[in-house]
């Protein structure tokens, strides 16, 4: 098995994880300000990956504070600016905008790594593009502030997804991991700082909470991130945005399976097998290597 192989299933694995927590961030819908959750979340995974990592911190140099603080920023802007969309857009639209960074990373690859995608990658995007969006639902409503706000968060995690390729090959990735994790806890602090100041609002922490927190903050960001900046090292950005597309096909795994708080499981819909079948067609496409015969 080479190395870009066991990256990719590396990925999917943590796309897994990120899909299994949807049904849990819905318990807490209304319960915690997105912004007090996103400080403990982060928080916490910053002290797992120095826990871990922190020998891998010796004669750091600030070129490496430098690039794990751009990701940290970049992450730090996709998950503030979805939370804020939500609050005047649809769920379904918000998770079809989001996924457009599949279509992004291709792109902004072409253009701030001078990398062309292949074919076959370029194929992949589509059909996981045309998934995402019969996932998603479609476009139910004309376009609107929450829109706008969603497509730069997909603009966020496209750049995060560049930037870790760029900077990984010149900056220890175990130091990038911690260096993102960190910095996205100190930005979202601070913004909860601003709310406390001028629009405090209170909040109860009950089990659901804090095992939501844990849960995310342990394995969704501390493992799912760390991993996914160590693992891009020996992939393509364009694979690795179109395996994290899968994320919404786990979502909807665990969300007809799993109940929530109230013992409600979803229902799995036509709209919701042909848009995960789409997506894992593209993940399969771009997997395939196309040999082009020369005949003379």
């Amino acid at each position: 098995m080479t190395k870009q192989i066991k990256a990719d299933l590396a990925i999917l694995s943590i796309t897994v994880v990120w899909g299994s927590s949807f049904v849990l961030l819905k318990n807490i819908t209304g319960s915690i300000p997105f912004y007090a959750f996103l400080s403990l979340r982060f928080t916490v995974a910053s002290v797992i990956l120095c826990l871990i990592f922190h020998r891998a911190f010796r004669g750091i140099k600030p070129q490496a504070i430098l690039h794990g603080s751009i990701l940290g920023l970049m992450l730090f802007g996709g998950l503030a600016l979805q939370y804020i969309g939500l609050e005047y857009t649809t769920a379904s639209k918000s998770a079809f905008v989001t996924g457009l960074n599949v279509v992004m990373v291709p792109v902004f690859s072409a253009y701030i790594l001078k990398k062309r995608p292949p074919f076959n990658a370029i194929a992949g995007v589509v059909l996981a593009t045309a998934g995402l969006f019969i996932l998603s639902g479609g476009f139910s409503k004309s376009w609107n502030k929450g829109d706008s706000l969603t497509l730069l968060c997909a603009i966020c995690f496209a750049l995060q997804i560049i930037f870790i390729d760029k900077f990984a090959a010149k900056t220890d990735a175990r130091q990038l991991a911690v260096i993102q994790i960190i910095s996205a806890a100190v930005f979202c602090s601070v913004l909860w700082l601003g709310y406390s100041l001028f629009q405090p609002t209170a909040f109860t922490m009950d089990n659901w909470v804090v095992t939501t927190i844990l849960y995310t903050g342990a394995m969704g960001t501390a493992l799912a991130f760390g991993v996914q900046t160590i693992a891009q090292k020996f992939t393509t950005p364009t694979r690795a945005a179109l395996i994290i597309a899968c994320e919404p096909v786990f979502g909807a795994i665990f969300a007809v399976t799993m109940p929530d708080r109230w013992g409600v499981t979803e229902i799995l819909s036509l709209g919701t097998i042909v848009g995960c079948l789409l997506i894992l067609s593209g993940m399969l496409v771009t997997e395939m290597k196309f040999k082009r015969e020369i005949s003379r």
